[in-house]
């Protein structure tokens, strides 16, 4: 196997992507000229190990709290495929990692030769927008959209409110060919039946009263480019007909018109509802739900990813207050992690921006949190509940979020954006809690 080192080395120098050559000991043998660029720094990584120059670990990532593509490729013979955050002078980089095994004439496995391929999506502890997390879950999340991005698949998102599903489908529209298109959203929840079609598609001047000129819809806005159906569950039955037909045969009319005019787009959609159980009770098409559901992601709830807390905090202070340079106290950190986190991300967005406003150093203690998450009505009454409770405690938990929701409206002035932003929650959310009280 040696006589072909030189050979082999030769032809990782002409890859365009970073690649290496290690030995079952981990250490780096070669590197190509795009690896050095990306992690040496100007200093040779040839003789260190890959955890060390890929994660400044000590030990190999299988001991080290990571996936390790070399452990697997032991254990299955073949080549293997995972998602790790690498560090590199620009910073962390979320990189799928491939990794093929190289056998001697007794079918040893002797070398191992490494790809690295940087994932296409706003990332990084400190970034005011983008992805963040390193917990299991999450990387797991994001090795799907890693695997699903480059492809033309339909995708549907499926977690709780607040855990991040806009983002999410704009690292798959980043990660796709059509990164350059424009990326569209559609606010299902927000758009009545009547509004609907007309949005979606576009309607001709006089295809009703009020439409004084041609308008074009979000499907035409978004040739080329990425469609997002935004909750994707509260779209009437009427108007799951007329997508259905978009996604069968890729065509639509505007309202008005009679002409067929075709569609280029990529579909991504997202939902915090059981769409199956929707469709058991027929209030969602089955047809519908399998054109979507082509490659299924889920999004997992903040309390899920307790290691991405401190990261997420962090990040949010620096976009709720970007002057002030606010740093978490222990005990403070201690209790965010300990919180569940009904609300998920967009709720530890909320608790931030109000801990900053109470706090009046640079240093937010507990009892700062602990002041913010109290001033939430819905959340407080979560809070005094079971952690778990039973099918028949939580219809009685909506029901006291219902009367409390009654009272916020009975007692507040203003508008609704700023009711929803003083609950806590997100202007969709709060219009779904508002149409589930007239049901």
């Amino acid at each position: 196997m040696s006589h072909a080192i030189p050979e082999l080395i030769s032809y990782l120098e002409e890859l365009a992507e970073p690649h290496i050559l290690f030995d079952d000991q981990y250490r780096i043998i070669a590197a190509n000229a795009a690896y050095q660029r990306q992690f040496g720094q100007h200093v040779s990584v040839i003789g260190r190990t890959c955890y060390d120059v890929s994660h400044h670990f000590s030990a190999p990532c299988d001991q080290s709290g990571e996936v390790c593509p070399l452990a697997q490729a032991r254990s299955s013979g073949h080549r293997e495929r995972v998602l790790h955050v690498h560090h590199t002078p620009k910073g962390e980089s979320y990189v799928n990692i491939e990794l093929v095994p190289i056998k001697n004439e007794q079918g040893q496995q002797v070398y191992f030769v490494e790809k690295m391929e940087p994932l296409r999506v706003k990332q990084g502890n400190h970034l005011r927008q983008g992805l963040i997390g390193r917990s299991p879950d999450f990387l797991h999340m994001l090795e799907m959209v890693a695997r699903v991005g480059p492809s033309t698949a339909n995708v549907l998102l499926l977690g709780e409110s607040g855990t991040g599903k806009e983002l999410v489908a704009q690292a798959l529209h980043d990660a796709s060919e059509r990164a350059k298109a424009p990326f569209v959203v559609v606010e299902c929840a927000s758009l009545t039946e009547t509004l609907f079609e007309s949005e979606l598609f576009g309607h001709e001047r006089g295809a009703f009263t009020g439409a004084n000129a041609t308008r074009i819809g979000l499907v035409e806005s978004a040739s080329g480019g990425t469609l997002f159906l935004d909750e994707v569950g509260d779209i009437p039955l009427p108007m799951q007909v007329k997508l259905l037909r978009m996604l069968e045969s890729g065509t639509y009319r505007r309202v008005g018109s009679t002409e067929l005019r075709r569609t280029d787009v990529r579909f991504v959609s997202a939902t915090h509802r059981d769409l199956q159980a929707m469709v058991a009770d027929g209030v969602f098409r089955e047809d519908l739900y399998y054109r979507l559901c082509t490659f299924p992601i889920q999004l997992p709830p903040l309390r899920h990813r307790a290691e991405d807390i401190k990261l997420l905090a962090i990040a949010l202070l620096e976009r709720v207050a970007p002057q002030r340079q606010l740093t978490l106290s222990d005990e403070a950190l201690q209790y965010l992690s300990a919180y569940s986190f009904p609300g998920n991300v967009r709720e530890l967005r909320n608790i931030m921006e109000r801990a900053a406003l109470l706090c009046d150093g640079l240093l937010i203690e507990r009892s700062h949190v602990e002041r913010s998450v109290a001033s939430n009505p819905i959340k407080r009454i979560q809070t005094l509940t079971s952690p778990s409770p039973s099918e028949t405690e939580d219809r009685s938990l909506r029901e006291i979020e219902r009367n409390e929701l009654r009272t916020q409206l009975e007692t507040h002035a203003g508008s609704r954006a700023e009711l929803a932003k003083k609950l806590g929650i997100s202007e969709r959310s709060l219009y779904r809690k508002l149409r589930a009280l007239d049901k």
